[in-house]
């Protein structure tokens, strides 16, 4: 099977790709996995370590073929405040929920989630839902995935 050999992100490589692979958010937080893509042409992806694929990174193949990494678009909602301001604020009540949220310069994104919309809401903030790709912001220290509360790592601070 052809391997992966290297990943250019988003904006860094150009020409056709010789096919493309959509993976949901969880899908594309990978080390190792056989893939086939919308073509048909399978591949394998070998990492030494976990790697976060984005929406429009190109995976070069062995051969110097690209495949083209597409983010499944999922249910979402789009979260609007009357300020920058306002915006900090909700998104820091999202942060200390460690829920994975897209910043996208004038919003934030989010997977639909009746107990946050409520919150949110409550918040002030405008909530539209839609459909789109999800690439939220990585860990703490900019790689890595944020956890929703199922993660285990030994901290007591307080939810309520």
């Amino acid at each position: 099977m052809i391997r992966v050999a290297s990943i250019k992100p988003a904006g860094e490589w150009t020409g056709q790709s010789a096919d493309t692979i959509t993976l949901d958010r969880e899908d594309r937080h990978r080390r190792r996995a056989a893939m086939t893509g919308a073509n048909g042409l399978t591949f394998l992806l070998d990492e030494a370590n976990a790697v976060h694929l984005h929406h429009g990174d190109g995976l070069v193949l062995e051969d110097g073929r690209i495949i083209e990494v597409l983010a499944e678009p999922e249910d979402l909602v789009e979260i609007l405040a009357e300020n920058t301001a306002h915006l900090v604020k909700i998104a820091w009540h999202l942060g200390n929920r460690h829920l994975p949220t897209q910043l996208m310069g004038d919003t934030l994104r989010i997977r639909r989630d009746h107990v946050i919309e409520d919150m949110v809401e409550k918040l002030g903030g405008k909530l539209t839902a839609l459909s789109a790709p999800f690439d939220p912001e990585g860990g703490a220290y900019g790689h890595g995935q944020t956890h929703g509360h199922s993660h285990d790592h030994g901290h007591t601070h307080s939810h309520g």
